[in-house]
């Protein structure tokens, strides 16, 4: 009796450590913050401004997702830097992510209500971008933050942020090739910046669809990634 007992006790703590992960990951502004985090590294105050958080709240989040093994930081000088522990946590977040958005009506509705209908937009797999940007019959459009594109984008990438699109957008279109076919893309599967961008580009009369995963699963598809600003 006493060995079942023991056997039982390992077996519950061991469930006990898997699910730390899932608290860890059962708050909406963790998961906001593995999302910004999957651009790049970043210090605490810059997470807490792109999340619209403050520092302090940003900071504690931050601690509980390390705790959970999920982040890692390093430091510069008097500067923290926090990353993702490696590109498997990016996979996980956008996996449960999508599993809530099809398995729970309320969140396949909000998500609708925030990104639209994104079917329409045609979205374009990594594998046929990669191809097309070979044969040279695409334009990458990357509509997130400048510190995020310099943090890596996809080579070649025109970079306009998301806010600054609607004030640059005739310009945009004048120096583009008028037969080109522009592909956007953000920072994943439901950040809205890329579907306004292809939306906004169609009203405007040019071809657009959007890369479907954004930037995160073109990295962990292990397809290339430049660093650095525009020229």
């Amino acid at each position: 009796m006493l060995m079942v007992d023991d056997t039982r006790a390992r077996k519950a703590a061991m469930y006990e450590q898997f699910a730390r992960v899932g608290k860890a990951l059962a708050n909406p502004a963790r998961l906001e913050l593995l999302d910004l985090l999957a651009q790049g590294e970043r210090r605490v105050e810059e997470l807490a401004q792109a999340a619209a958080m403050k520092i302090s709240n940003t900071s504690a989040q931050l601690k509980a997702l390390a705790a959970a093994g999920l982040v890692s930081s390093c430091r510069d000088g008097v500067r923290v830097y926090y990353r993702l522990a490696d590109e498997q946590v990016a996979a996980l977040v956008e996996q449960v992510q999508r599993l809530a958005a099809v398995r729970l009506a309320d969140a396949e509705r909000a998500t609708e209500a925030y990104l639209g209908d994104v079917s329409a937009l045609e979205p374009v797999d990594h594998d046929e971008l990669a191809r097309r940007l070979d044969g040279g019959e695409v334009v990458v459009l990357d509509v997130r933050p400048a510190a995020e594109y310099a943090a890596g984008h996809i080579p070649g990438a025109v970079h306009v942020e998301h806010g600054e699109l609607t004030a640059q957008l005739a310009e945009l279109t004048a120096r583009l090739p008028e037969s080109a076919d522009i592909v956007a893309y953000c920072r994943g599967r439901y950040c809205v910046f890329a579907p306004d961008a292809v939306r906004a580009l169609r009203e405007h009369g040019r071809p657009a669809r959007l890369l479907d995963g954004g930037i995160p699963a073109w990295r962990r598809a292990g397809l290339p990634i430049a660093t650095g600003t525009r020229s």
